[in-house]
């Protein structure tokens, strides 16, 4: 019997303040490295009443509209959880983001928080890029940013837009054009 490869779940997060809890996660996006067909998207209510304008302006989503319109936390992260799990028929999900520590706080504490357990597992761990990219190349940490590592793929065309959806197709662009190059 055959094992199902892995499937790299690109993850990016819009939120209004640096934590989850006292902030909200107001977007979440997803998508497959290598397969631009497997996306998911999903807008948030906000948890609180405290926000972080700053923060909240990078996504340039309303938190008024966010408020009256979008899913509530439960409903939202049942269907990520949903769409994760659904993944599993033809391989096996692992998170992947840029960077993990910012995506996946948010991710991993909305999972366990909201539906009781996450579909990356217990721990939530997964892929950083960052870190990724290190071992891949042995280039120090400040070599890192996406932004670079973009412009040693001849991505630079690909757009970072603060959109959840768009940024994690990105990154799962991006992770795919990684995968490809020569070690070191």
């Amino acid at each position: 019997m055959s094992r199902l490869p892995e499937l790299y779940v690109a993850v990016d997060v819009e939120a209004d303040g640096p934590i989850p809890g006292p902030y909200s996660m107001i977007s979440l996006g997803m998508a497959v490295a290598g397969r631009a067909e497997l996306t998911f998207y999903t807008e948030l209510r906000p948890i609180s009443d405290d926000f972080v304008p700053a923060a909240l302006a990078v996504s340039g989503l309303d938190r008024d509209r966010l408020l009256r319109e979008a899913p509530a936390p439960e409903e939202a992260m049942a269907a990520a959880a949903r769409w994760v799990n659904g993944l599993r028929e033809i391989g096996r999900p692992v998170f992947l983001a840029a960077p993990a520590v910012w995506d996946g706080m948010f991710v991993h504490w909305y999972f366990m928080r909201f539906t009781g357990k996450s579909p990356f597992g217990a721990t939530g761990s997964g892929v950083d890029l960052r870190s990724y990219w290190m071992g891949r190349t042995g280039c120090e940490w400040v070599e890192t940013r996406k932004g670079a590592i973009k412009h040693q793929l001849g991505l630079e065309g690909v757009p970072h837009t603060h959109h959840a959806g768009e940024d994690a197709a990105e990154l799962a662009q991006v992770f795919e054009a990684a995968l490809r190059q020569p070690r070191g």
